[in-house]
């Protein structure tokens, strides 16, 4: 029988997201996001999955703890502070590592979270659901973005061009790395995949 050892390292356990946002403090959140990238370059590790932007629109929503409000201006301006403190030393120079905005985007509730389909007018899209990602793109650039598992209007996120292209990188000027999450394809394949595969063309 093979061993797994998994190398590990002490941490500090920060605040929650929605704790963070409860300030309305965008420099105590940037001195915080400050600690988690000197820990970070500390430890050797260079990138963040966190944070999480997506909006509290259901209160049943396993992923609440670690986003920040139900408001987008909240949302955005928490997450630019923390993106520069973690990304930024104090004379404006690069730390080396990063954080990954997460889950881009509409991933609000986790009744169905891997397939469930987000339909929504461009309005509300815009104006309530990708405005916190969009104040922390531009005013933050941060170095990775996380797809969510989640459709929008039956196109999934990680394969949508209008998101991923057209309103992210073209409009937003994102110059990051866009990552999905952890096995997207599994809503291709196997037991969640039957339905989505008429999007495939091989």
């Amino acid at each position: 029988r093979q061993m797994c050892i998994r190398d590990s390292n002490y941490c500090t356990a920060f605040p929650i997201g929605t704790l963070l946002a409860q300030t309305w403090n965008t420099d105590l959140v940037n001195r915080v996001g400050k600690a988690i990238g000197e820990e970070m370059v500390e430890i050797g590790v260079t990138l963040w999955l966190a944070p999480g932007m997506n909006i509290h629109r259901d209160p049943l929503c396993g992923r609440n703890f670690e986003y920040y409000s139900e408001d987008p201006l909240i949302s955005g301006e928490a997450a630019a502070s923390e993106t520069k403190g973690v990304q930024t030393y104090e004379d404006g120079t690069k730390t080396g590592v990063g954080v990954t905005l997460k889950h881009f985007a509409f991933n609000n509730q986790e009744s169905e979270r891997f397939n469930n389909n987000s339909v929504m007018s461009e309005r509300a899209a815009r104006e309530i659901y990708l405005k916190g990602f969009q104040i922390a793109v531009e005013k933050a650039q941060p170095d990775y973005i996380m797809s969510s598992y989640n459709s929008i209007n039956g196109v999934q996120t990680f394969l949508h061009y209008g998101l991923l292209t057209e309103i992210l990188r073209n409009e937003w000027g994102f110059r990051g790395f866009v990552m999905t999450d952890w096995n997207p394809m599994d809503n291709f394949t196997g037991r969640r995949g039957l339905k989505y595969l008429s999007l495939i063309h091989i």
